[in-house]
């Protein structure tokens, strides 16, 4: 099978083959990586690899064949595929494909940093510190909690590989230090396309499987000792690791930022999913209302003006729940920006007051409401909300 070129400098050659990413290092160089056989740090390894091990959805077979070599027999595996020494190789695995790569390279002065990444999170993605499913002992694995719900039928996985190539050698702190940045710019990418943990409702910081490798020369230029980010390495990572997270995930899962202008987009952390949303609708408006709302369904779901005041809604029901804002003023911020989602999608800026008083009954909100309830009731007012909305945009 011929291979593809992907990326290439003095440092490393990077090819795709097939289902498989494989980066050549062609001087002796600094590896760290999460990668199960031959992680950790490392100063002998010749290759990296990120593969498509299996189809994200029902792939059974996959799944068996992986299981049952074990880690380290499926790690022989794909090297004997590949033509490389496993005892010099590491390798990542996902099920995003390898034709959906994000590839950025940023440069100062005698510094290159390059980051490959391939993205998914519309199953598993989450948020660091959310419930658990699993625990780990000895080697066996022990169900801990259910499963999470992924709102998104038949999406059940989701997993952020990187691959970040330095041209420069980095210290043993500055290796440990770009992990760092490079997570915090991965992060960055999910909270600019507004992803939600699928545990719970905060935004997602990553996913449940997310893995990387940092590689860097040896020897062979100036030494950097650190990667924050007030440093000119530290920026560079940053902004690489970025902008490929969030071009991988253009590709993978169509995370443009014009589709994250939905409704459902925005709230769907909170529980509104579209069919909830759209059954909700069905019970609010009349029947030939609710019609023509279903036959301009998209129209509805993107409105820009819904969607902006949906956001403001995610917005201080994200601060109710920190505690930045208190019970007794809770249901009045709420009770604005969801008259301002009426206001949006009736294109009647002028109605605010009016949509406020028909929703003020509906925002019961005290210090005796869990988080829970006070999702529920805010999720059926921002419902009735733009059920008022529409039936007020074809009224004169």
């Amino acid at each position: 099978m011929n291979d593809l070129p992907v990326y290439s400098s003095p440092f490393v050659e990077v090819r795709r083959r097939g289902r498989h990413v494989i980066a050549e290092l062609r001087a002796p160089a600094k590896v760290l990586s999460t990668c199960h056989v031959n992680g950790g740090q490392r100063l002998d390894l010749t290759h990296l690899v990120n593969h498509q091990s299996c189809e994200p959805v029902k792939h059974q077979e996959r799944f068996e064949l992986i299981v049952g070599m074990g880690q380290d027999g499926y790690h022989r595996h794909v090297c004997a595929e590949l033509g490389l020494d496993p005892a010099r190789t590491a390798v990542a695995g996902t099920a995003a494909a390898m034709q959906y790569l994000g590839i950025v390279t940023h440069r100062w002065a005698d510094l290159a940093v390059t980051a490959i990444v391939t993205a998914g999170v519309s199953g598993n993605a989450g948020s660091a510190g959310d419930a658990a499913e699993y625990d780990e002992r000895d080697g066996a694995w022990e169900r801990t909690g259910p499963a999470a719900d992924t709102h998104a039928p038949g999406t059940t996985g989701g997993t952020i590989n990187t691959l970040l190539l330095l041209s420069s050698p980095l210290s043993d702190a500055a290796l440990a230090r770009a992990v760092v940045t490079m997570t915090e710019a991965k992060t960055a990418a999910l909270l600019e396309l507004a992803i939600g943990s699928r545990r719970s409702p905060r935004p997602a910081t990553g996913t449940g499987t997310d893995q990387y490798a940092i590689a860097a020369p040896q020897s062979g230029g100036p030494l950097r000792s650190w990667t924050g980010k007030h440093t000119k390495a530290g920026e560079l990572i940053g902004r690489a690791v970025r902008e490929a997270t969030l071009e991988a995930l253009r590709w993978q899962n169509g995370l443009e930022p014009s589709y994250t202008r939905s409704l459902v987009h925005a709230l769907g952390r909170f529980g509104l999913t579209e069919e909830n949303f759209k059954a909700a609708q069905k019970g609010l408006l009349a029947e030939r209302e609710f019609q023509l709302m279903q036959a301009n369904w998209n129209p509805v779901l993107y409105e820009p003006q819904l969607a902006a005041a949906g956001y403001a809604l995610a917005a201080v029901l994200d601060r109710v729940l920190a505690g930045t804002i208190g019970p007794a003023s809770a249901g009045e911020a709420l009770l604005n920006q969801a008259a301002l989602m009426a206001a949006g999608l009736a294109a009647k800026p002028e109605d605010f007051l009016a949509f406020r008083r028909e929703l003020v009954p509906h925002f019961p909100v005290g210090p005796e409401l869990t988080p829970a309830a006070l999702m529920t009731a805010t999720m059926a007012a921002a419902n009735r909300a733009v059920a008022l909305g529409w039936r007020a945009k074809w009224t004169a």
